[in-house]
């Protein structure tokens, strides 16, 4: 007979599995079946189940623009900083110069859409362009005001009983991360191992040029994310062995290296591209800083390891960083360890440093065994804003009136460049899996929360002050497993509008 303890993990396991079964299922139900059978032009609202919880918590807010932090070069290759990409621009700051809402007279809206709209960007026209993913993927051109989805275009998904099925919901290769360059062309890699340019035009679109990277992948790198150095040749990544390569635009011409094997040199999450063609790229184990030569192969111009405790925490994909890098005005770029306490980490970028002077700070941030993000660090000037994930692993972590570790924090750069400090920690708000920005027009910083305790599962559009890191204001989206993001990225639209995708589709929020 096994001992007491024993038979109650295996219980508690059993339960777990079960919750996950049950979640998923539902889920999946919500993401394919709640557009079924509309009538074209017909938007369908996310849905949501009845709850008690108030509709707002908190006060409107007054903007306090945050002036004096130096604007983010603009890539010449992407769309306008901002609209390009999941994290807002090359630099990867997940921080914009234009406002978004107060709270004042709050609107919310929704639409299903047979996806995760995980990653949002913006057409010359103000137009929402995104890949929505579930159990289909799709780029698709959707009105900003209705949600209408105005065109569609099918991306291709995992093979039929691939491993990159065994858990969806922590899956975000093969489109998830794309950008749209400056001539209003959605560009992304998917999973059978091209980079697809996609032209949006006035009603449709359409595919204008296709790179087949194929036969330079080995069997199961698929290609997770992809980004134009600011010389115009593509950088990408694969999450299998650390392949990294660069795609010439004009040539087809591309080249390939590869930085481990297996589970050792995974990269998980998207690329930084600097203001010099370079390109800054995490592995589960290390950051790296790449060029080029003229040939295109790729090039390590300098490695830095990581502190690791070597664990997959709940709320991470891999057991390493869960951060793109962030690149950061004055030399430094950043990402958030994987020790225990996890770590805000910031180092010198420049090629000539000496290795023992890489490292400018290493912070402990949420406390030991409680700390974890699988989302990328908002850097405005010397600021760097972190958000804990600790504690989901799938729909089914947050569900039944159970939420994720509370956490958000502010970590500064020191004047003078050589440490950094904390500015302040709220150890009150939890936002399982968001990826929150800040607006340095209204000096807020906008997130996604769900409060514990109450069965009904409400998710909460969330303003924090970017100087006391305190909540300003809370307003109801929506309740129940169909209104969770699942690492979904929020985004300000250029008319002040916040989006966010969900399971089943896309949620917005605006000021009346």
């Amino acid at each position: 007979m096994a001992p007491k303890s024993m038979v109650s993990v295996v219980f508690a396991t059993t339960l777990r599995r079960r919750a996950l079964l049950v979640t998923s299922t539902l889920v999946l139900a919500i993401a394919t079946g709640s557009a079924a059978g509309a009538p074209d032009g017909v938007v369908v609202p996310v849905p949501s189940t009845p709850t008690t919880a108030p509709a707002f918590v908190g006060t409107p807010a007054t903007a306090k623009p945050v002036r004096g932090i130096p604007r983010t070069p603009h890539n010449p290759h992407l769309a306008t900083n901002g609209d390009s990409s999941i994290h807002n621009d090359g630099w990867q700051t997940d921080t914009y110069r234009r406002r978004g809402p107060l709270g004042v007279h709050p609107q919310t809206f929704s639409a299903s859409i047979n996806g995760v709209c995980g990653s949002i960007t913006y057409d010359s026209r103000g137009r929402i362009v995104s890949t929505c993913v579930g159990v289909q993927r799709a780029l698709n051109l959707i009105d900003p005001d209705t949600l209408d989805v105005i065109a569609t275009y099918p991306l291709p998904g995992p093979p039929p009983g691939s491993q990159l099925n065994n858990n969806i919901f922590k899956n975000f290769g093969g489109g998830a991360y794309f950008f749209l360059n400056d001539r209003d062309q959605a560009v992304i890699g998917t999973y059978d191992g091209h980079f697809q340019v996609i032209q949006v035009e006035d009603e449709s679109l359409e595919l204008v040029r296709d790179y087949d990277l194929s036969r330079k992948l080995r069997d199961g790198e698929v290609l997770n994310s992809g980004l134009p150095g600011t010389d115009g040749r593509l950088w990408f990544v694969t999450k299998k062995n650390g392949a990294v390569g660069t795609l010439d635009l004009k040539t087809g011409k591309s080249r390939v290296i590869r930085l481990g094997r297996g589970a050792v040199g995974q990269i998980e999450n998207s690329i930084a591209v600097g203001s010099h063609g370079e390109a800054y790229i995490a592995t589960n184990r290390k950051l790296y800083r790449f060029r080029h030569n003229s040939h295109g192969k790729p090039k390590v111009v300098w490695e830095v390891t990581y502190d690791n405790s070597g664990v997959v925490k709940p709320g991470q994909v891999d057991d390493g960083t869960g951060t793109t890098p962030t690149v950061l005005p004055g030399g430094f770029v950043a990402i958030t360890d994987n020790a225990d306490p996890m770590q805000v980490v910031v180092y010198r970028t420049g090629a000539k440093v000496r290795a023992r002077n890489r490292t400018v700070c290493e912070v402990p941030v949420f406390g030991k065994g409680a700390g974890s993000t699988e989302n990328s660090l908002i850097g405005a000037g010397r600021a760097l804003i972190v958000e804990n994930n600790y504690g989901y692993d799938d729909p089914s972590s947050v569900a039944g009136g159970r939420t994720t570790v509370a956490g958000f924090a502010r970590v500064d750069i020191d004047e003078d460049g050589r440490g950094c400090h904390p500015v302040w920690t709220n150890r009150t708000l939890s936002s399982p899996t968001v990826v929150p920005k800040l607006s340095l027009g209204t000096g807020l910083v906008y997130a996604y929360s769900k409060p514990e305790g109450d069965p009904t599962d409400p998710w909460y559009w969330t303003a924090i002050d970017y100087r006391t890191g305190k909540v300003v204001w809370k307003i109801l989206a929506g309740a129940g497993p169909a209104l969770n993001n699942n690492y979904a990225g929020l985004s300000i639209s250029p008319s002040g509008t916040v989006y966010l995708g969900v399971i089943p589709g896309i949620v917005a929020m605006r000021d009346g």
